[in-house]
């Protein structure tokens, strides 16, 4: 869990709050339990539970930013009455809980039934409380970080990790801390785009931003397969690098300043060949020769603008629930490489590589802000910010347009080394027919509720600079919610 947020004074300030492995866990008793590179823990083993960072970050972020005016437990409540009076299930999460629903299901998760209903998932309308989270929320609320980190639902979660296999103890989650780190950005056209530092990939997308500065993409016209096909390769590259150099900077060094220099993305840029897919790329050398997620936005009248990501990696990421806390532990230990030279390598209290990826968008010379966005789902979220940020850069559309429009998705399968391009339904068949003639894997066009896939996103802009025009001085706010999730653009 991450967050990122914009101060008055023009100056973003970022919140890393995602945890770390287990002081216990090592390469070494992966081994010994017989996994490796080549065959890593089920995804939902409890070796992949990192301490769980959202509790601190929320308790952080209002001590740091919040006005002083309301109490944690003021904040909390609206929360712990939905928990407790229940909430009917909206479409799109009645489907996505049904799909992670056997998770929940299996025999060794003896509290999973606390997130079901009668052991099923609740269906569309149907009303879910959920006591135990409440309660969870109602200790938060009392006794602060200490009320989870340290007391019975520290104890709760060690306990299920454990009796699970996993290695994580209760000085693990009594040492997490969050920090405030320096954000990193790029320019684009005139607008700087901020993102999460590693561990976090937010610079994935800075990277594809850089390389794609080398090409005339509005010129190619919006979701041509002339575009799809440079923003795909822009973004192979830049995955490239990533999956490399993104990495816990405490543990070993990231080269985030030299890989965000904009020669070195002109250098990158070369590798693209226009009419041609690349099936194969490697991380670059950015040095001189010899050496489920859940997104939500909010700007206040001043123009601070919040910039916020809660997730638990692939659905409820490993499904073990500890007893009466009312929630599942993440699993994102899962993206450790166990490859012993990798800087992203599994290692004691080390943070992964991070998908999650809250963003802004500020005017390059004044820093005025000019909006605050995020894209969940997973490796899409880089992708997302591509692609919607081009949306009203190059074309010109306002938020809710930039979220509507069609998306492609890349994915990357590293036991054939091969990417895979899926397309939304709304783009024509011969787009994808072209592009499968440029030398793309190209999949059947995705349509229904697998359209979340794509991400999904959220956007406030402050002004209509989108409209490609000077830097609006107008104070009215757009906002945009994306049509493939449960989503709403809200103003009061």
């Amino acid at each position: 869990m991450l967050t990122f947020l914009q101060s008055h004074l023009h100056r973003p300030v970022c919140l890393l709050c995602s945890g770390r492995s287990s002081q216990s866990l090592t390469l070494e008793l992966l081994k010994n339990a017989g996994f490796s590179e080549a065959n890593p823990p089920p995804v939902q083993h409890a070796y992949n539970v990192t301490v769980p960072g959202a509790a601190a970050g929320w308790c952080d972020a209002v001590a740091i930013f919040g006005s002083q005016k309301l109490s944690m437990r003021q904040i909390l409540q609206p929360a712990i009455e939905l928990a407790e009076k229940g909430f009917p299930v909206s479409e799109v999460t009645s489907h996505q809980w049904k799909s992670g629903a056997y998770t929940l299901q299996t025999p060794g998760n003896q509290h999973g039934k606390d997130l079901l209903i009668d052991g099923e998932a609740p269906s569309h309308g149907q009303v879910f409380r959920n006591q135990f989270l409440a309660n969870t929320f109602k200790e938060l609320a009392k006794s602060g970080k200490k009320g989870f980190y340290e007391d019975r639902v520290a104890k709760a979660v060690v306990d299920i990790v454990q009796s699970n296999g996993g290695v994580l103890d209760l000085e693990d989650l009594k040492s997490h801390i969050t920090e405030e780190v320096k954000p990193i950005a790029t320019s684009y056209k005139g607008v700087k785009i901020w993102e999460i530092p590693p561990n976090g990939q937010g610079i994935t997308a800075l990277l594809a931003l850089n390389i794609l500065e080398n090409f005339k993409v509005k010129e190619m016209g919006h979701n041509t397969a002339q575009y799809l096909h440079t923003l795909t390769e822009a973004l192979k590259i830049s995955f490239a690098d990533t999956f490399w150099f993104c990495a816990d900077p405490e543990k070993v060094s990231v080269p985030t300043e030299k890989l965000l220099l904009k020669s070195y993305a002109n250098q990158r840029s070369k590798l693209i060949d226009l009419q041609r897919a690349t099936t194969k790329h490697h991380h670059g050398n950015p040095f001189p020769v010899g050496s489920d997620t859940v997104y939500f936005t909010v700007v206040d009248a001043q123009g601070s603008a919040c910039s916020f990501i809660n997730s638990n990696y692939m659905g409820f990421g490993t499904g073990l629930v500890p007893e009466g806390c009312g929630f599942t532990l993440q699993n994102r230990g899962a993206n450790f490489s166990l490859q012993p030279d990798h800087p992203n390598c599994l290692a004691p209290k080390k943070r992964p590589y991070h998908t999650i990826i809250p963003a802004l968008a500020t005017d390059a010379d004044s820093g005025e802000l000019l909006c605050s966005f995020g894209v969940m789902g997973g490796f899409m979220q880089p992708q997302g910010h591509v692609q919607v940020l081009l949306n009203m850069l190059e074309f010109g559309m306002n938020p809710q347009e930039a979220l509507d429009a069609a998306r492609f998705c890349l994915e990357y399968d590293k036991k054939v080394n091969s990417w895979y391009v899926s397309l939304e339904e709304s783009i024509p068949q011969n787009i994808a027919e072209e592009l499968r003639a440029m030398g793309h894997i190209v999949m059947p066009l995705v349509t229904g509720h697998s359209r979340s896939m794509f991400g999904r996103g959220q956007i406030i802009t402050k002004g209509d600079w989108w409209r490609q025009k000077t830097l609006s001085s107008s104070n009215v706010f757009w906002a945009g919610s994306d049509p493939r999730a449960d989503g709403c653009a809200l103003g009061y």
